[in-house]
């Protein structure tokens, strides 16, 4: 069974940029409306993906799930990095990140692919 393709790399880099820019510019665009809903967004964006994690993708899983949903959990990194760099930041800052995030959605489809294909019982546990 072919291992995961979440390897350090181009594509690693990539969806930990966007992470970063999601875990920033969430808070920075919510902060104003809500400072509880800002803390609550930081809170899910790093806690999510820190709790759930697909066997065979992840060296660390604690609560497993399938691939479907660490691709979800990918998929609302960017939207929350694109859609709040657009409301607490400058508008060519906002367009270098949906840059960022449309660069990372294209190095991620091999490892996407790989994740909504294999069966659940068939991932391996090495990473």
């Amino acid at each position: 069974m072919p291992t995961s393709p979440n390897r350090p790399g181009l594509a690693s880099a990539l969806r930990f940029l966007t992470e970063l820019v999601a875990w920033i510019a969430t808070p920075w665009a919510l902060w104003s409306v809500s400072r509880p809903l800002a803390i609550a967004a930081v809170i899910i964006l790093i806690g999510l993906p820190t709790v759930f994690a697909t066997p065979g993708d992840k060296r660390q899983v604690i609560v497993a799930v399938p691939g479907h949903v660490t691709v979800a959990l990918v998929v609302l990194q960017m939207v929350a990095a694109v859609v709040s760099s657009w409301f607490a930041w400058h508008p060519a800052i906002a367009a270098c990140v949906s840059l960022l995030a449309a660069a990372s959605v294209v190095t991620e489809l091999p490892r996407w692919a790989w994740l909504v294909s294999v069966r659940s019982g068939d991932r391996t546990q090495e990473v």
